[in-house]
């Protein structure tokens, strides 16, 4: 069987990852103390050694605020990381599948941004991440650059579970409403990444041709649209909540101050993915009722 290769395995995208690709190859995702992706000497030693067909990248420094004051391990793995397995892909034909994020665009306006409109990062992360991308567009690699939004999962940490451990602990929280983007759960981006490559054990190309696309579901809405809706569906569920939606109050960025600047505007235009692909995207309500769902049963047991 083909072999491959999973950066960041154990994080939410990586998890679902090694489920869907499976029945693709032989998935290989080793832990950090199999392969510290912060050495670029073990980076090309593992590569060296074992020789994958297929790289997916799903490892990255994600901690925004983080990274302000840690630009260079943000860089290491953001940038330096996903060009440096490109390099091995151009080097040996082989594919990289790569994830990047609506923070690489500058956050303003209110139109979807299109996958070929001028980055303009905000902050270290997004800097990096755009860095990221050019290294490997630039090396020859055969690619797929997905970039994405607000990622969560059942299992983790990130907004999803954190409203549901706040709102089990609180009756009332304030949060931003003037941030506007699609919450993405891991499970969409690892199913649709494996139909982007669905043709790769028989062909060795993916489905789709080389280049960025947009992953997200359809619809947009706030932070604080994401925390009432949560709520919502966990109150459907009987999930046990001290908090009401109504005591969710709306703010504004400024509001709320983080190290970090925040982009605005995460709208992501999808067309591209969906005309490729053959799909129409499922709506953002629709995917988070199903994670809170998956939560709800992840936190019984």
């Amino acid at each position: 069987m083909p072999t491959i290769l999973i950066t960041g395995g154990s994080g939410q995208v990586g998890f679902e990852l090694r489920r869907q690709l499976a029945v693709l190859g032989e998935v290989r995702a080793p832990a950090r103390d199999e392969l510290d992706l912060a050495d670029p000497e073990a980076v090309e030693a593992w590569l060296g050694q074992h020789q994958p067909d297929l790289i997916v990248n799903a490892a990255a420094y994600t901690a925004v605020d983080k990274a302000e004051s840690e630009p260079e391990l943000a860089r290491r793995l953001n940038a330096e990381l996903p060009g440096q397995l490109a390099a091995y892909g151009a080097r040996r034909g082989k594919w990289l599948v790569h994830y990047s994020s609506d923070y690489v665009y500058s956050g303003q306006g209110q139109t979807p941004w299109e996958e070929d409109a001028a980055t303009a990062p905000v902050n270290v992360y997004g800097e990096t991440k755009r860095d990221g991308d050019a290294a490997v567009a630039a090396s020859g690699c055969e690619h797929l650059i997905f970039r994405t939004s607000w990622v969560y999962s059942a299992p983790g940490g990130n907004f999803v579970n954190t409203m549901l451990r706040l709102g089990a602990e609180r009756e009332a929280l304030s949060v931003v409403a003037d941030q506007i983007g699609a919450p993405t759960p891991a499970r969409l981006i690892a199913q649709l990444t494996a139909l982007a490559l669905s043709a790769w054990p028989r062909t060795g190309e993916a489905s789709v041709a080389p280049g960025v696309y947009h992953l997200a579901p359809r619809g947009e809405a706030s932070w604080h649209d994401v925390a009432v809706a949560t709520f919502d569906e966990a109150a459907r569920l009987g999930m046990p909540l001290t908090i009401t939606p109504e005591a969710v109050a709306p703010i504004a960025t400024a509001d709320y101050p983080t190290p970090a600047p925040r982009p605005l505007n995460s709208r992501l235009n999808l067309t591209r993915l969906e005309e490729a692909l053959g799909v129409t995207l499922p709506h953002w309500q629709a995917q988070l009722a199903l994670t809170v769902e998956e939560a709800r049963r992840h936190h019984a047991t």
